[in-house]
């Protein structure tokens, strides 16, 4: 019996809420494939509430259990390994490491780099420090970059605005060769009013994909969006396949979270679960 893709998923993890690993664990294992999680942080929830206890993985730790994942094998095995959110620089670096060793192991491990640093609303919540290696370390080995808006504009130093910002950008980021750029959250001169879109760069094709914007700004959308993605690619379905699927349940689990007057996404909308398991 042929085995499911395997994910090795590197971010956060929070005990309430779904954020990270939290939020983009469940949707790929829904789907079939098989997941390997490592935390770069333990918090017990996000940071907009009035306490938040837990840590960063401590650097000694976090490359011990990258150490483990390497002797079972993992990379090897892999046909995704993406990152997400990092709350040290140490940490930072040593995933560019970890990265580079798994892409020279398994040459056609896809790496997707979610570069999670900020939004709109909240600006930059990481350190500068960590959107430098972000910039300078993991983005230039990843095959599928999927930023928001917000921190494209901050990583390449110019305005979303227009299709041209948009591929201006995609070329400053230094992504991979053939790598594709997938732009979240964009508001565009010319998107149709009421919409947010997403705008797939690749080497020889751009294509846009819009969806209802959802008025509501929870932790761990982003997470689930490339989640979802992951999800999508690893069941078969080509990269614009992926995204319109990611929109679609994205925007479901956002609206379900409204209407229950949730402060983050929820997973547990039986419509949602059940996209999931047919996918």
């Amino acid at each position: 019996m042929e085995r499911p893709p395997l994910v090795i998923s590197v971010q956060s993890q929070v005990v309430h809420g779904h954020v990270g690993n939290s939020a983009a664990l469940f949707p790929m294992q829904a789907a079939g494939l098989e997941v390997a999680a490592i935390p770069t942080v333990i918090f017990s929830n996000t940071p907009d509430y009035p306490t938040l206890r837990g840590a960063p993985v401590p650097p000694d730790l976090f490359a011990d259990l990258l150490l483990g994942a390497e002797e079972r094998g993992l990379p090897q095995r892999a046909t995704y390994l993406m990152s997400g959110y990092i709350g040290s620089v140490e940490v930072a670096q040593l995933v560019a490491e970890f990265v580079a060793r798994c892409k020279q192991a398994n040459p056609a491990l896809i790496y997707i780099c979610d570069p999670v640093m900020g939004d709109h609303a909240p600006g930059l919540y990481v350190p500068e420090e960590i959107a430098g290696v972000m910039r300078n370390g993991l983005l230039p080995l990843a095959d599928i970059a999927t930023p928001n808006s917000f921190e494209l504009g901050h990583l390449t130093d110019r305005p979303i605005a227009t299709l041209e910002d948009l591929r201006q950008a995609a070329a400053e980021l230094r992504l991979a060769p053939k790598a594709r750029l997938i732009a979240t959250g964009c508001e565009l001169e010319d998107t149709p009013r009421g919409d947010l879109e997403t705008v797939i760069l690749g080497p020889d094709e751009m294509t846009r994909h819009a969806t209802r914007h959802i008025p509501v700004a929870l932790p761990g959308t982003g997470d689930l969006f490339a989640g979802l993605v992951v999800a999508a690619l690893g069941r078969g379905r080509s990269m614009p396949e992926a995204v319109e699927l990611a929109q679609a349940l994205t925007s479901r689990a956002l609206d379900h979270a409204r209407c229950l007057e949730a402060r983050e996404v929820v997973l547990f909308e039986p419509e949602f679960r059940r996209a999931l398991l047919e996918m």
